[in-house]
């Protein structure tokens, strides 16, 4: 266990420190401010649905979600709204576009911080009756800034590209909420492009180094492409020491989202501790079904808080010699596989047995 312990300080010693940032609460949960950062999803549930709506907040709360987004469409869908904040376990954003009469309802109705692009809200008086609204609730907003709606005067602004609309346009929502007295704020600027949200997110972190920043790459698409988009891009900018909660944006069941969001902070060492499961690749030399058993362990400790590394190897060549550091694992042979503890073989094991038996192991030594 001393191993692992010196190798989990090396990995976080590459970080660059976080930057602090003010703090703001999201029901009970704090953003920003040095606090762990939270892992947020969104329901693609009908809001009106509140049954519907509310086993899948719970999904994504069993998933490790410590805030979920639920869309606010329309005044039908806040009696529904109202009855998910009552029931939900994890604090819920109002997500609001165009109307700026749903946001003030929503904060009236419960919601934990509203979500608001004030770009496409309207004149700023609107905008200004929605920071009325969370203030008289207590409520944080995010501002969301995106492409398809920017700060007129810099939408039209021909001198700046596309990257400084997205940072203008956050900025002057900052300046003009501030003005209003008003600052338990948190913001994102999202573009479907991996290097751009970096661009963007790093210039953000400069120009307004006190506020949480929301990271997440809109638009990423599907579960494989989208992971790959979401974790370059956030990957780069959580190391920089940027970024106070994440999503991960996927066209796919939001528990995935979920899923990878806190793998990826685990595997930064920011997030909660937990196995790291360490396979191979395969080759020729794999005689077990390695990929099988990879799922079944993974699928066996995904709630498990065990700090440990668990390896899971085709063959002798990659058993302990290569897996080493890992706490425990086994390498397959013919049929069978050999158990390893701290890089030391325990014994061998037949092919039926490799998962009940690692298992039973790591309940028993760790």
């Amino acid at each position: 266990m001393e191993l692992r312990g010196s190798h989990k300080g090396a990995q976080n010693a590459g970080h660059s420190p976080r930057h602090k940032t003010h703090q703001v609460f999201v029901g009970d949960v704090p953003v920003g401010g040095g606090a762990p950062i939270p892992v947020q999803s969104m329901t693609c549930t009908k809001t009106d649905d509140a049954d519907a709506t509310l086993s899948q907040i719970k999904a994504l709360a069993d998933a490790g979600a410590a805030i979920v987004r639920v869309a606010v469409l329309d005044k039908g869908c806040l009696d529904s709204f109202e009855s998910i904040c009552e029931a939900s376990p994890v604090p819920l954003v109002a997500d609001i576009h165009f109307d700026y009469r749903l946001a003030i309802e929503a904060a009236k109705r419960g919601a934990s911080a509203l979500r608001i692009n004030p770009g496409n809200i309207g004149e700023m008086q609107k905008v200004d009756a929605v920071i009325e609204a969370a203030k008289n609730a207590s409520l944080p907003i995010r501002i969301g800034v995106n492409e398809g709606s920017l700060a007129k005067e810099i939408e039209e602004d021909t001198s700046l590209d596309a990257d400084e609309k997205l940072v203008g346009s956050a900025v002057a929502f900052v300046e003009h909420f501030r003005t209003r007295d008003f600052f338990d704020i948190v913001v994102s600027a999202k573009t479907h492009d991996v290097m751009r949200t970096i661009s963007v997110n790093r210039a953000l972190s400069e120009v307004l180094p006190n506020i949480p920043l929301h990271l997440g790459v809109t638009e990423a698409g599907s579960a494989f492409s989208g992971t790959i988009k979401n974790v370059s891009a956030l990957s780069a900018l959580l190391a920089e020491g940027i970024g106070d909660t994440i999503r991960v944006s996927l066209t796919a069941d939001p528990v995935e989202e979920v899923r990878v969001g806190k793998e990826l902070l685990k595997v930064l060492g920011l997030g909660e501790s937990g196995p790291e499961i360490v396979s191979c690749p395969t080759c020729g030399r794999t005689k077990i079904n390695l990929e099988k058993y990879v799922a079944q362990i993974e699928e066996a400790l995904k709630d498990c808080k065990k700090n440990i590394t668990v390896a899971v190897m085709g063959c002798v060549v990659n058993g302990p010699g290569e897996a080493r550091h890992a706490d425990i694992g086994i390498a397959g042979g013919d049929g069978s596989a050999i158990l390893f503890e701290r890089g030391e073989i325990v014994k061998k094991i037949p092919e039926d047995q490799i998962v009940p038996e690692l298992l039973a192991a790591i309940e028993r030594d760790f």
